[in-house]
């Protein structure tokens, strides 16, 4: 069997649709998350274009920390949307809950956990040692 090969899961429709809604809220609150953070980070320029004056380096110093800080957060709620963006997709094309690395069912534990996940946790965990 091909990895990327469709597969019946055994998932009634009920589970899929449930599925589907659980995914699709966490996206939707990823969406929110980010929308707020967006603004926080907008309104912080704003700030640190309007109040240079008087800046020593300890000020200049924060300021560039708390943008740098604003920039990650934005990155890792995008990543973590686009998991689930991911996921979602998975779901519509009957490969959700099936490793990409070996092909195997990922546990059910593992999904409830992490929704997202798209792999075992053995590809998962060879997948982090080649990373390191």
């Amino acid at each position: 069997m091909l990895v990327n090969e469709a597969v019946d899961t055994g998932r009634s429709q009920a589970d899929i649709d449930q599925i589907r809604r659980s995914l699709r809220a966490r996206y939707d609150e990823l969406t929110v998350e980010y929308d707020r953070a967006m603004t926080q980070s907008q309104v912080l320029r704003l700030v640190e274009v309007g109040d240079t004056a008087g800046d020593d380096q300890a000020d200049s110093g924060t300021k560039t920390a708390e943008r740098d800080t604003a920039q990650s957060l934005l990155r890792t709620i995008l990543d973590r949307r686009a998991q689930f963006e991911h996921a979602l997709s998975r779901l519509d094309g009957g490969t959700y809950g099936w490793c990409e690395g070996c092909g195997s069912a990922i546990p059910v534990e593992r999904l409830e956990i992490f929704p997202s996940a798209t792999t075992c946790v053995t590809c998962k965990q060879s997948r982090e040692r080649r990373a390191a």
